[in-house]
Parts: structure tokens; C-alpha cells; sequence
């Protein structure tokens, strides 16, 4: 990526969200033949490791606010790669993958480590060791 006609802010707030986009974009862009977004391999990939899990305890995992994960949640379902599996009338969902959706993951798994690959490549392994410990500090910041 070039950088020559880009400059950076004075706003970190503004650097962080171009950054971000920036990289929302490269991740969204291997994970395309897989039909899925960065968002939604992430949710994949933490309802896999919690299943099953509720919708409160997957938002308080990935940090989401619970009405946007539920919002995310809804294509997934509609593709048939998350299931809720709480008995019927019960308030607390218990979400759990299907079979297609473990499938989905593990053809997804390939294209997110390229994205990785891509992304340390660019940065070198020092500057993304400390742009990860940099993330964290930010992170931990909020009141």
C-alpha cells in the first residue's frame, strides 16, 4: 500500500479509525471466497470455542455490544451456520455452529492466516508485536 499521498492526523481517534478500516478491509478481502466477513468469522470462531454460549456471554467474549452481535447473528443463522439450541421458549438463547458452520471455519481458518501473513509482511514481525501491545494499551484506556 502506498503511502505517499496519504498524511496522518493530528487525531488519534481519526488514525485509529482509518487504521482500522484499512485492515477490516484486508481481512474481509482474503475471507471473501469464504462469503464471510472479518465480524462474522470472528463470531464463528468465539461461539466455536464457547459453545454453547449465550448471546450476553459471546458479546462480553468479543467485546460487542449485545444488540449489534444479535444483528450479526441473524445472516450466520440465516445461512445455517449457528443454531440456538435452548429449548423453545426459554429467553436464554444457546447458541451453538452447525455442521456447515464448523465447515465454513475450517475453509476460513486458511484465508484468515493469509490475511495475517499479509498483514505481518507488510509490517515486519517487530512493528506488529508492538502495534499488538499498543492495541491492548489502547484498549484498556476506556472508563
Amino acid at each position: 500500500m502506498k503511502t505517499e499521498n496519504k498524511k496522518s492526523s493530528v487525531c488519534n481517534c481519526l488514525n485509529l479509525r482509518r487504521a482500522s478500516l484499512a485492515i477490516t478491509e484486508i481481512y474481509d478481502h482474503y475471507l471473501a471466497p469464504c462469503q464471510l466477513s472479518v465480524s462474522q468469522f470472528s463470531i464463528l470462531k468465539h461461539t466455536h470455542a464457547m459453545e454453547p454460549v449465550s448471546v450476553s456471554e459471546l458479546a462480553a467474549e468479543i467485546r460487542l455490544d449485545r444488540t449489534t452481535l444479535v444483528r450479526n447473528l441473524k445472516p450466520l443463522e440465516r445461512q445455517g451456520l449457528i443454531h440456538d439450541i435452548a429449548p423453545p421458549g426459554t429467553r436464554n438463547r444457546q447458541l451453538c455452529l452447525t455442521a456447515a458452520g464448523r465447515e465454513r471455519i475450517e475453509q476460513a481458518n486458511a484465508y484468515w492466516e493469509l490475511a495475517q501473513k499479509r498483514i505481518e509482511a507488510q509490517l515486519g514481525q517487530e512493528d506488529t508485536k508492538t502495534l499488538q501491545a499498543l492495541l491492548l494499551k489502547i484498549e484498556v484506556l476506556a472508563p
